[in-house]
């Protein structure tokens, strides 16, 4: 529970273009005057029309004023991600029209379809492309329009259709239009009423108009919103954080969500609902993953040396986390449709879902089970939607015992899974279809690792006459900070750790030039995952204030904050501690002779939860040569349990406040202020560049 938080960069896959005009701020907060736009959007005009089929086609007609030479860049270029085994683009219009009047029309040469970079080196996964436009001398002040048609035909999951649409609510558009066009049969029921419609509206945002056409089989509804942006003087920007889209269309519940994915996972599966007697059902439900000759003997030759289940496991996991390489595309990319676990383990590369086959089918050749789970979405109140996730783990093993696993991230040690929201995940499995009950596909997830977690943080430093600060800082960890930065150096080229290690100390409150980073393997997961960095600050102290006090330098320890006071007569919430881990952190500063310290007072606190000690020292001791003071500072921190009960807030308040205290005790240095210096023609130690020190 180091207090680091890593940021990197994430690309998210917006409905219609990967490239937005602008953030949406995610507070509400008043907006008397805002700052003028890159760019606005005068007006962005969607159509959907879906038919019974699961066919579809969407129709985006934008308009937008290019504010500055940011609004420019923004728009100099275009993407729109598509699979074209069910998907077609097409651009029809893209136009400027300058400040000086004149007009031009984007040629179709300069529209591009390419593979997806992600998919580059993957040929089995060619028909994720990406279609650009290149949108050469937009300026400042002129308007660019365009239209993008989006069809879909034969969808892997078809007859089944849905939609999600969320309204701007940050004042970028000025202007929204949305048309969703659907067969009457789909959002009535028999009596011609909308109860229980699949066609969810948020209350905010009503439709303006309901259109009914045609008859009989052939009759439609079409729902029209027509929004404006409010004005600038007196609005206020709408909160966005957590909230579910405006509209959303979904025949599914979680439950058949759960079953669909988990037939389209299944190679072979044949869709239940096109079986029509019980005993072709209950052949289908038996179905297994199909573990060929060639998986079977690869399953064998990957664990003849393991002696027991945890062992084949694990040999299994590491073979497809680390030598099937992971084709890094967002979940459903492809339809959710998947190769066969040879034609995977063949090619050596793989989607998160196709890992998960040849995973399935590795597992079965062994008399193992393996399921897949979907994460990053956790409101099992919310209506069921199959592109709301963002990531897919594995539950692996015989029985009741089994392990959380997560292969695509390819560095993830055995049974470490990277984070899943409120601990919840969308279990997938067609068995559920047999269960009388509902709810089972929603579960808790333990991601507790098969292992003690452990963080070790260690600084070594010299402080000289001139007030800088030298130090090495290494880290030691195991447990899901590991897993953070395994994944943070894995997917960063070497030459750029010096960028991973600055945003690590920044977060653990460290300042300064870092140089000379080095980090284990990241594929080395059965050790534990370490970081080292050598940081200066040249004016970390002025020696001409008195006292001069230094906190010691370690990373402050994050304690979880209490949770908030219940309503009266409401039951405390519980407080959650999080996953077992033991934390130690350790410095050791050498000071500039001639220098004194006082320490602070060690603290020790114990409890059935969680205990915390610290001890502080100084002494003299022999440092290049040179007999100085050096103080040390060591805190250690072990999490025992995984939450506590509300009713004890006081006693955990008091354990808390304990720990605060202690970090910020402040050690005490005191050293005589040299006289100046007379002019000397030898050169300056601030003139002879950087000075470098040498670590034991």
């Amino acid at each position: 529970m180091l207090s680091f938080f890593l940021v990197f960069d994430v690309s998210s896959h917006a409905q219609e273009a990967r490239q937005k005009p602008a953030e949406k701020p995610s507070a509400q907060v008043s907006a008397p005057a805002q700052p003028q736009l890159p760019a606005q959007l005068e007006l962005l005009e969607t159509k959907i029309r879906f038919e019974a089929n699961g066919d579809s086609r969407k129709e985006v007609h934008a308009r937008v004023k290019i504010n500055n030479e940011l609004g420019a860049r923004q728009f100099a270029r275009l993407d729109f991600d598509f699979n074209r085994s069910f998907e077609s683009v097409d651009i029809p219009l893209v136009r400027i029209t300058h400040a000086s009047g004149g007009t031009a029309d984007i040629l179709p040469s300069a529209i591009a379809d390419n593979p997806n970079p992600a998919v580059v080196n993957a040929p089995a996964y060619q028909d994720v492309r990406v279609k650009s436009v290149r949108i050469l001398g937009l300026a400042p002040g002129d308007s660019l329009e365009y239209r993008v048609i989006t069809t879909v035909s034969h969808h892997p999951l078809a007859p089944y259709f849905w939609l999600s649409h969320s309204f701007d609510r940050t004042g970028v558009v000025t202007q929204e239009l949305f048309e969703v066009d659907l067969p009457a049969s789909r959002v009535e029921g028999s009596d011609g009423t909308m109860k229980n419609s699949p066609l969810h509206v948020n209350p905010a945002t009503p439709v303006t108009s309901t259109e009914k056409f045609a008859e009989g089989d052939s009759a439609r509804v079409l729902y029209r919103w027509e929004r404006k942006a409010p004005s600038v003087a007196g609005s206020r920007v709408e909160s966005t954080e957590n909230s579910e889209p405006d509209v959303i269309y979904s025949p599914f519940s979680w439950e058949w969500l759960s079953i669909k994915l988990a037939e389209k996972l299944l190679p072979g599966a044949v869709p239940l609902e096109n079986l029509h007697t019980y005993e072709g059902e209950q052949q289908e439900l038996s179905r297994k993953p199909d573990a060929t000759e060639g998986v079977k003997a690869r399953a064998f030759e990957l664990t003849q040396l393991a002696k027991t289940d945890r062992e084949k496991l694990e040999s299994i996991y590491d073979f497809v986390s680390q030598k099937i390489a992971t084709v890094d595309l967002p979940i459903g990319s492809t339809g959710f449709s998947v190769r066969s676990a040879q034609e995977v383990l063949s090619s050596g590369y793989a989607t998160p879902e196709d890992k998960f086959v040849l995973f399935a089918a590795l597992a079965y050749a062994l008399d193992f089970n393996a399921n897949a789970a979907l994460t990053g979405y956790s409101n099992r109140n919310g209506v069921p939607l199959p592109s709301v996730f963002t990531h897919l783990i594995i539950a692996a093993g015989r029985d009741k015992i089994h392990f959380w696993l997560d292969p695509s991230l390819e560095v993830a040690p055995f049974g470490v899974i990277s984070a899943v929201p409120k601990k919840r995940a969308l279990i997938l499995n067609r068995l559920f279809i047999l269960m009388s009950s509902t709810g089972h596909e929603w579960q808790t997830i333990d991601s507790s690792p098969p292992f003690a977690a452990f963080q070790k943080v260690s600084v070594d430093g010299k402080l000289t006459s001139e007030g800088r600060l030298d130090a090495k800082v290494g880290y030691t960890m195991r447990g899901e900070n590991e897993l953070l930065l395994r994944v943070a150096f894995h997917q960063t080229p070497k030459e750029k750790w010096n960028e991973v290690a600055q945003l690590l100390a920044l977060s653990d409150g460290f300042r300064g030039q870092i140089t000379n980073v080095t980090a284990s393997d990241p594929y080395a997961t059965k050790e534990p995952f370490t970081v080292e960095y050598q940081i200066a600050q040249p004016k970390f102290v002025d020696w001409s204030r008195k006292p001069i006090r230094i906190p010691a330098l370690l990373p402050q320890v994050s304690m979880p904050d209490l949770p908030v006071k219940p309503a009266p007569g409401a039951a405390a919430s519980p407080i959650e501690l999080g996953t077992p881990l033991d934390v130690e952190t350790s410095v050791t500063l050498h000071l500039p002779p001639g220098t004194t310290a006082q320490t602070p007072v060690g603290t020790s606190v114990e409890r059935d939860y969680a205990s915390f000690s610290s001890k502080y020292g100084a002494f003299d001791a022999e440092f290049s040569s040179v007999h100085v003071v050096t103080i040390t500072a060591y805190r250690h921190v072990s999490f025992l349990l995984r939450e506590i009960p509300g009713s004890r807030a006081a006693d955990y308040n008091a354990f808390l406040h304990a720990v605060q205290s202690d970090q910020a005790q402040l050690f005490t240095l005191d050293r005589p202020v040299a006289p100046p210096a007379k002019a000397s023609s030898l050169t300056s130690p601030s003139s002879a560049g950087p000075r470098k020190t040498n670590f034991p």
